[in-house]
């Protein structure tokens, strides 16, 4: 399962992640979004807008393909990305919400745009390390992944297979950087080979 070379199933996957995580949001209060995630440092506000501001990132890039343009996620680079997100997680619920919603489905019609167009140059990087045509793949990690970070009731176990089958190989192939001692690839080694238990003591540094 390669989701990156696959933009219309990854679109299709993206549409259904995106429906599901509106869904759990539609109701959330002021308290609610002002509340800790599950990540360190982040909000359930921040974690929001966060994907309200990947979702404008993807269509820019997508955007621009259609037009031939090869165009980078984030004009200012990852300090206007920063900055968005800190300025947009104190807002109300109902504008987060209504800002995510809107975001999204610009996203969606420019999928719809780009399913007409045969998903065209999808080669271009804009300044990344992907290609344009791999941006429906990339956006449905974000929504499952931060879906979960929210710490609202969705888990890995809502992961759909198809997403699953995409991502582990990927996750897979950057465990050597992320563990930091022999030993701990040693071990590691050894229980994916079936030749231990995996050591209690075995921790990844953060991807």
């Amino acid at each position: 399962m390669d989701l990156e070379s696959n933009p219309e199933l990854a679109s299709r996957l993206c549409r259904e992640a995106q429906g599901r995580l509106m869904r759990r949001v539609s109701q959330l209060t002021d308290e609610d979004v002002q509340s800790p995630s599950r990540l360190p440092g982040w909000t359930v506000g921040h974690v929001l807008t966060h994907l309200a501001r990947n979702a404008d990132a993807h269509a820019r890039r997508l955007s621009g393909a259609l037009g031939g343009r090869d165009v980078p996620k984030y004009q200012s680079g990852e300090q206007q990305r920063s900055t968005e997100i800190e300025d947009g997680a104190t807002r109300s619920a109902s504008e987060i919400i209504a800002d995510l919603k809107a975001s999204m489905m610009c996203l969606e019609e420019i999928f719809t745009q780009s399913t007409a167009a045969g998903w065209p140059n999808g080669h271009f990087l804009g300044g990344g390390h992907y290609g344009v045509g791999g941006c429906p793949a990339h956006r449905l990690r974000e929504v499952e992944m931060h879906h979960v970070d929210l710490g609202l009731g969705y888990g890995p176990s809502d992961w759909p297979d198809e997403y699953v089958d995409w991502e582990l190989p990927v996750l897979l192939a950057t465990v050597p950087d992320r563990l930091d001692s022999s030993i701990s690839r040693q071990l590691f080694m050894a229980w994916l080979a079936g030749r231990g238990p995996l050591d209690s003591e075995t921790t990844l540094n953060p991807w």
